[in-house]
């Protein structure tokens, strides 16, 4: 097993955080281990309480190691929010080898040497995209590793991130225990498997609709163009129903999951449900065609936000129409509604993988996939596992007693002790 390559995403949303366990094989990903657990701690996509989202991460981690039976020591990291900003860059440098081979070395150094630019002291590089390599003159070039050349020119995309916000992510995942191996950018990373080359290319649009939180994210001519991220998601309509039914927020959530549609054209009135009224021990009645009222009234309000951002930056015209993904598009009725408010093309994006074949696991696997392209190319070794970690990397044998967690390599007496009365008192 030492010989594939493993990679572990940590995806920390509003609603949920996800731990994504990877296996690359040839270039091909396999999805082997996930981690879902309610999260604690943010509000519209930012951290408020830092021992919260460590407990939720740690959570999270346990679930995808007992799935699999591993030890997880680090991840790659998804990071989004309003702080980030992009600016173009470009790079040059000579050919470093006597033969004037271009290697992986001088693809590296070129995409360092657009890295020394004057940023404000608050912000840091999180990463750098490359548009195009040209060697000699030469243009357009995506790989130009083992081509012949002088001189190499990168173009490309550098992405930037309050110290402060980032920093903030940073320590919770290190709380949690985890070493950071790499930062991505989410609608980067939910782009490489939500998006066709020919759709970035005419001109799309990427709406992930989270819990707290909602990303649009403009692609033209292949790039990334504008990224922005609205607070408002799947918990406001949540929020809209606890106060309509008079109930609690479990209740509604509860609801919105089970019987909730956002298009009143298509919802049923058969479908009737009993609510408890918060307060009180009663139950009162609701039919699915009255609720689908308060869900339309705010998934409308969350499009024509995202349709009137996108406008704002500029972007009139998409051919490549509207991409969902994220939790809430789960929902029935979202696509027919987005499809009647943007009068375009509209499509749900969801990660083709087995056990994770659901809108909320994009930005998770999409993590995976985008960190593999990115280090593939920079000729860098991500592999989630430290070199230490990647000989722990095996699934444990089955143990027919009390179900333990994959043995550490040192157990301190306090946990013998905790595990032998465990065998009696599960």
């Amino acid at each position: 097993m030492n010989s594939n390559d493993f990679y572990v995403s940590l995806d920390i949303g509003t609603s949920s955080v996800k731990v994504i366990i990877g296996e690359m094989i040839n270039d091909q990903l396999n999805i082997i281990g996930v981690g879902n657990v309610k999260s604690q701690g943010l509000k519209k996509g930012s951290i408020i309480d830092i021992d919260e989202t460590v407990q939720s991460i740690k959570r999270a981690v346990e679930q995808a190691e007992r799935m699999v039976g591993v030890t997880i020591k680090g991840a790659i990291v998804g990071v989004n929010g309003n702080h980030i900003q992009l600016q173009p860059c470009n790079g040059i440098v000579a050919v470093s080898s006597e033969n004037k081979e271009i290697t992986t070395e001088d693809v590296t150094r070129v995409i360092e040497a657009a890295q020394v630019v004057s940023i404000p002291p608050e912000r840091e590089i999180i990463d750098v995209i490359p548009k195009q390599f040209i060697v000699d003159g030469l243009d357009g070039i995506n790989d130009p590793r083992g081509m012949l050349g002088v001189r190499l020119e990168m173009e490309g995309t550098m992405i930037t991130a309050s110290k402060t916000a980032l920093h903030n992510v940073l320590r919770c995942v290190e709380r949690a225990g985890l070493d950071v191996l790499d930062v991505c950018l989410q609608p980067l990373a939910a782009a490489s498997i939500a998006l066709s080359k020919d759709e970035k290319n005419l001109g799309v649009a990427l709406i992930d609709i989270g819990g707290g939180s909602t990303t649009v994210a403009v692609f033209e001519q292949g790039f990334l163009q504008a990224t922005t991220v609205l607070p408002i998601g799947g918990e406001h309509i949540t929020k809209d129903l606890s106060i309509g039914m008079r109930t609690s927020t479990e209740d509604a959530e509860r609801i919105k999951l089970k019987h909730g549609h956002a298009f009143y054209d298509l919802a049923s009135d058969e479908e009737v449900f009993s609510v408890p009224i918060i307060g009180t021990d009663q139950q009162q009645q609701f039919s699915q065609l009255e609720i689908a009222d308060i869900i339309e009234a705010r998934v409308e309000e969350i499009l024509q936000m995202a349709q009137a951002e996108i406008r704002r930056r500029g972007f009139r015209d998409l051919p490549g129409g509207y991409v969902l993904t994220g939790g809430t598009v789960n929902m029935p009725g979202v696509l027919e509604l987005a499809e009647a408010i943007f009068e375009h093309t509209v499509r749900v994006a969801m990660p083709d993988y087995i056990g994770v074949r659901d809108p909320q696991y994009t930005n998770g696997v999409g993590l995976i996939q985008f960190a593999y392209k990115n280090a593939k190319l920079q000729g860098r070794n991500v592999p989630v596992l430290s070199s230490s970690a990647t000989d722990d990397f095996q699934p444990e044998k089955k143990v027919h007693k009390a179900p333990a967690k994959p043995k550490q390599k040192e157990e301190h007496l306090g946990h013998k002790v905790k595990k032998f009365f465990g065998y009696f008192f599960e």
